[in-house]
């Protein structure tokens, strides 16, 4: 561990002490241009890796080979519908969970409204950005810097974080921002998929969602400014709270899969040990699907000429709704799980197009439970399960829209009975991504 953590720091130390320019975005800034008619841009998105992992466990895994992993992709459609206003729709083309076509989400986001002819509406709609749709929510600031299934040109690595807080769900976001501060605030259904009831077999009865008892609210706090012109910083606190759901998908809500293909699959000798679709977020980690979620992250971003920084802490109390309540048994069991990453990049070359960096993540379950996509099928609960991960990684933007990336990996595995107490993976990730 001591190793691994020197390794980080050197790297660093590297980026602070070297000099470049480069932008990184988070929220998009706003759009008034004058829209005499409509505009359509089609988007596409397309990533492709070379795998050369191992792995190892107490118990028996699979035997891993070196080669190229599933090409992911997506196509995304923007129409600015009229001064301020644009639609947006995303679509997976292909994905290691889902190998078919199918839409990820999309959205109506207004920057002004011009149809209400009101100068009133106009000076309110100055500071102000409305959101509305079946989306990817605004919580934190790390899913700005994630893979998105084919879009990959926004991470400088080739795996998102351990526990990754990401979901599309119907949402409603209002945002205002002035002078580098930024206040949002919203509400969502929770759920990846909406659903109107269920039948349970357990107890041959059905059971009925609605909607309004299942809303989750969130925000976030944040400012953002150039301190000088080669001198960036940016600190966000956000917040998600969700007292119901059926099955509250924050934590469990990509659909398209890890980028580490297969790695820790037991042995079953059967034809599913290779499916790439089985055990997709396996190599994630953290409270899965939710009845309960109470969750907050702090993010703090800085950028000095060609060095960032990045950093996360994130802290989620939820409940399971895979736990039945029995007569003896009648309040749900706490998960208490914390995030820490930190991450340093350098960018060098005339147009920054170099980068090289590092970043340690680390997901601590201090409940002793048994709700992760890990430890749920493990006979025994044990307590202060963990699991930590460096990246280091390097880089060449051909272009801003093309990127090639080299990244070792190396993630363990701590205190989990399904493996046994020495598991985990590592080795080289190669990876190639475009958007445009």
């Amino acid at each position: 561990m001591k190793t691994r953590l020197i390794t980080l720091t050197i790297l660093v130390f590297i980026g602070m002490t070297v000099f470049a320019q480069r932008t990184t975005q988070f929220e998009e800034p706003k759009n008034t241009e004058d829209i005499s008619k409509v505009k359509v841009h089609v988007g596409g998105d397309f990533a492709l890796q070379f795998q050369g992992l191992t792995h190892s466990a107490d118990s028996s895994l699979i035997s891993l080979g070196k080669g190229f992993n599933l090409p992911t992709a997506n196509l995304s459609l923007t129409s600015y519908l009229t001064t301020g206003v644009k639609v947006y729709l995303n679509t997976f083309l292909s994905s290691r969970h889902h190998n078919e076509s199918w839409v990820e989400g999309g959205y109506i986001q207004m920057d002004a409204l011009p149809f209400f002819g009101s100068e009133t509406v106009d000076q309110l709609m100055k500071n102000l950005t409305i959101k509305i749709g079946f989306m990817e929510i605004n919580y934190g600031d790390a899913h700005f810097r994630r893979t998105n299934n084919g879009k990959a040109v926004y991470n400088p690595f080739v795996g998102n974080l351990i526990m990754d807080a990401y979901t599309t769900t119907p949402s409603l976001e209002v945002m205002w921002r002035k002078n580098g501060i930024l206040l949002m605030g919203g509400v969502t259904g929770g759920a990846l998929k909406p659903a109107l009831g269920a039948y349970v077999a357990s107890t041959k009865s059905y059971v009925t969602y609605n909607f309004a008892d299942e809303l989750a609210f969130y925000g976030k706090i944040g400012y953002d400014k150039n301190i000088r012109e080669d001198f960036r910083v940016r600190a966000s606190l956000s917040a998600y709270f969700n007292s119901k759901n059926h099955g509250g998908t924050l934590f469990a809500g990509d659909r398209s899969g890890s980028r580490y293909y297969l790695v820790m699959n037991k042995t079953t000798k059967s034809t599913a040990d290779y499916d790439i679709t089985q055990n997709a977020f396996l190599q994630n980690w953290g409270p899965g699907s939710t009845d309960k979620n109470n969750t907050f992250m702090f993010n703090l971003y800085s950028k000095f000429k060609g060095f960032e920084l990045f950093g996360t802490y994130e802290a989620a109390s939820t409940t399971s709704p895979a736990e039945a309540l029995t007569a003896t048994k009648t309040k749900k069991s706490d998960y208490n799980f914390t995030q820490i990453a930190v991450e340093g990049l350098y960018y060098f070359g005339k147009k920054e197009q170099f980068f090289v960096g590092g970043r340690y993540n680390k997901v601590v379950d201090n409940s002793g439970g048994d709700n992760a996509f890990l430890n749920k099928n493990n006979a025994v609960k044990t307590d202060n399960k963990s699991v930590d991960r460096i990246q280091v990684a390097a880089g060449w933007y051909l272009t801003p829209n093309m990127v090639a990336k080299l990244e070792y990996v190396d993630q363990n595995y701590n205190n989990f009975i399904k493996w046994g107490n020495d598991a985990g993976f590592k080795g080289f990730m190669f990876e190639a991504a475009i958007s445009f």
